[in-house]
C-alpha cells in the first residue's frame, strides 16, 4: 500500500532551514513564556501571599489565554494573513512579559499572563499552519518533528533558566527571559517568512470566534475554582455555562455554510482521536512539571536552580526521541507510535505516585521526567502530524489551532484538574492533621485557614511558632504529598483512557494511509468544485 506521504510530492520553501528556524524561534517565545512561571511559584506565593488556587491561576493563565483564542485567531490568520498575526503576536509578547515582571498582586500577574497567552494565540498557531502550507510530503513530517521536539524542549528548559535567575534575582526576572529571544524572532519573522501562502478567501464568523473564547475560558476557570472552599456554585456555574456554550457553538458550526471550525473535517477519526490524544499527552507533561516544581522546592527543599535543572531529562529525551518518532510514524503508523508514547507517560505518572516521597534521591525524580520526555517525544509528533494530514491546506489554521489546543487546552485542563485535586488533597490532609494534633483545641480557625491555604501559608505559620516549626513543616510536606498522590492517580486514569481511545478508534497503518489518501482526494474535489 502506497503511503500518503509517498503519494504526495515533497515540497520545501526557499531557504527552508532559515524559515523553519524563524518559525521554531517564534514558537519558542510562546513555549518559554508558558513554562517560566512554574519554578517561580513558591517565590511568588510567598511574596504575594497567594493561595494555592491563586498559584494555580497564575500557572494556568498563559495557557488559558492561548487555548481560548487559538481557534478564532487561527481562522483569522487563514483569512487575513498568517504572517501578520505571527508578527503582531510576537511583538505584543514583549510588553506582556514586562507587565508580568512588574506585577504587584496575584490579580495583575494573572492578567499579564492572560495577555501574554492571547499574544501567543496570535503567533503560535501560525507556526504549524505555515509549516503545513510551505512543506509537503516527508519533509513536512520532519519539519513538524523538529517543531514539536524543540518546542517541548524549550518548555522544559524554561524552568532551568528561571531557576538560574532566581538564585540572584527576584521572581519578576523570570518573565524577562524571553525578551531577547522575542526581538530576534520578530526580526527573523519579518525578513524570512513568506506572506499569503495558501490562505483562505472564506469569511470569518466572528460570533463563533467569540463563542470559542467564552466556552474554553469558562470551563478552565471553573475547573480551577472547583477546589476552592465556598466557591462550588461559582465553579459549577462556569463549567455549565461553558458546556452550554460549547453545545451552541457546535450546533452553529453545523448550520453555517462557512464555519469557523469545520465539524465535518473535525469528525474525521484521524483528526478528533489525534486531537484528544494530544490533549492528554501534552497536558500530562505540563501538569507533571507544574506540580513537580512545587514538590521539588517545597518537599525536597531544592533550590530554584536545582529544581529547574531537575527536569532536564525530559527536555533531553524529547529532543532525542522526536526525530525518531517521525521515522516510526512512517514505518509503523501514527497509532503504534502514539500508543508507544502513552506507555512511557503512564510509567512517568506511576513513578511519581509510587516513588516521589520526602527525602528521595534525585535518580527517582530523573526517572519520572525521563519517562515523560520519552512519552511526549514519541506521541507528540504523530498527534500533531495526523491533524495536518486530515485537513485541507487552505484550512491549515484549523489544524494548527487544534495542535495548539492539544498543548495549551491540554495543559490548562490537566493543570486545572490535577491542581484542583492537589489543592483539595492538601487541604484535607492538613485539616485531618490539625484535628488529630494533641493541642488541636488551641489552633484558631484563622491559623487553620492559613495552614490549609498553601504550603507557603504553612511555612509562614511555622516561622511564627518556632517551637512547632519542624512539626508544622513536616506535616505540610506530608499533606502536599497526599495531595500530589491524588493528582497523579488522576493523571494515570487520564493516560489509560487516552490510550484506550487511540487503541480502539485510531486506524491502523494501512487503514490510516488509505484514509488519508481518501481525504486528500475529497479535498481536491471540493476545491475544484469551488
Amino acid at each position: 500500500m502506497e503511503s500518503s506521504e509517498s503519494a504526495e510530492q515533497s515540497i520545501t520553501p526557499k531557504r527552508a532551514g532559515l524559515v523553519l528556524a524563524a518559525l521554531i524561534l517564534v514558537a519558542a517565545v510562546a513555549n518559554l513564556n508558558l513554562a517560566v512561571a512554574n519554578v517561580a511559584l513558591p517565590s511568588i506565593g510567598k511574596d504575594l501571599d497567594a493561595s494555592q488556587t491563586g498559584l494555580d491561576l497564575i500557572a494556568v493563565g498563559y495557557s488559558l489565554g492561548l487555548a481560548a483564542s487559538v481557534l478564532y485567531l487561527g481562522a483569522i490568520g487563514d483569512r487575513y494573513g498568517r504572517k501578520l498575526l505571527l508578527v503582531l503576536g510576537t511583538a505584543i509578547a514583549i510588553p506582556a512579559s514586562i507587565m508580568a515582571a512588574l506585577s504587584g498582586s496575584v490579580e495583575v500577574l494573572f492578567l499579564a499572563r492572560l495577555i501574554g497567552g492571547l499574544a501567543a494565540g496570535m503567533a503560535y498557531p501560525t507556526t504549524l499552519s505555515l509549516i503545513t502550507a510551505l512543506w509537503a510530503g516527508a519533509p513536512r513530517t520532519k519539519a513538524i518533528a523538529l517543531w514539536s521536539a524543540l518546542g517541548g524542549a524549550f518548555s522544559a528548559l524554561g524552568p532551568l533558566a528561571s531557576g538560574a535567575l532566581l538564585e540572584n534575582h527576584d521572581w519578576g526576572s523570570v518573565f524577562l527571559i524571553t525578551l531577547p529571544l522575542a526581538v530576534i524572532a520578530l526580526a527573523m519573522a519579518i525578513k524570512l517568512i513568506p506572506s499569503h501562502v495558501n490562505e483562505s478567501t472564506e469569511k470569518v464568523d466572528n460570533f463563533s470566534g467569540v463563542m470559542s473564547v467564552v466556552l474554553i475560558g469558562t470551563i478552565v476557570l471553573g475547573l480551577n475554582f472547583a477546589a476552592v472552599p465556598g466557591e462550588t456554585a461559582l465553579a459549577l456555574g462556569l463549567i455549565v455555562f461553558g458546556l452550554a456554550t460549547a453545545a451552541a457553538f457546535f450546533m452553529r458550526q453545523r448550520r453555517l455554510e462557512v464555519p469557523l471550525y469545520d465539524i465535518k473535517v473535525a469528525s474525521r477519526p484521524i483528526f478528533w482521536v489525534a486531537a484528544t490524544a494530544g490533549i492528554i499527552i501534552f497536558g500530562s507533561l505540563m501538569a507533571a512539571m507544574f506540580i513537580g516544581q512545587q514538590f521539588l522546592q517545597n518537599v525536597l527543599s531544592y533550590s530554584t536552580l536545582e529544581a529547574g535543572a531537575a527536569i532536564l531529562p525530559a527536555a533531553v529525551f524529547m529532543v532525542i526521541v522526536a526525530p525518531r518518532s517521525a521515522k516510526l510514524v512512517e514505518a509503523r503508523g501514527a497509532r503504534f507510535t502514539m500508543l508507544f508514547g502513552y506507555v512511557f507517560c503512564l510509567l512517568g505518572f506511576v513513578t511519581m505516585l509510587l516513588l516521589w516521597k520526602d527525602g528521595i534521591p534525585y535518580w527517582k525524580v530523573a526517572l519520572a521526567y525521563s519517562f515523560m520526555g520519552i512519552g511526549v517525544g514519541l506521541a507528540g509528533t504523530p498527534a500533531s502530524h495526523s491533524l495536518t494530514g486530515a485537513v485541507p491546506v487552505r484550512k491549515a489554521g484549523m489544524a494548527s489551532a487544534t495542535a495548539d489546543l492539544q498543548r495549551d487546552l491540554g495543559g490548562a485542563i490537566m493543570q486545572s484538574i490535577l491542581g484542583a485535586l492537589l489543592t483539595a488533597g492538601y487541604a484535607k490532609a492538613v485539616s485531618a492533621a490539625v484535628a488529630s494534633a494533641p493541642n488541636a483545641d488551641q489552633v484558631t480557625s484563622a491559623t487553620e485557614n492559613q495552614l490549609t491555604k498553601s504550603f507557603d501559608g504553612a511555612a509562614a505559620i511555622a516561622e511564627q511558632y518556632p517551637q512547632y516549626q519542624a512539626a508544622i513543616i513536616n506535616g505540610a510536606k506530608q499533606s502536599f504529598i497526599d495531595g500530589q498522590d491524588l493528582a497523579y492517580t488522576a493523571g494515570i486514569v487520564a493516560v489509560l483512557l487516552g490510550a484506550a481511545l487511540v487503541f480502539f478508534k485510531f486506524p491502523k497503518k494501512e487503514d490510516e494511509q488509505r484514509t488519508l489518501l481518501e481525504y486528500a482526494s475529497e479535498d481536491r474535489a471540493a476545491n475544484a468544485a469551488t
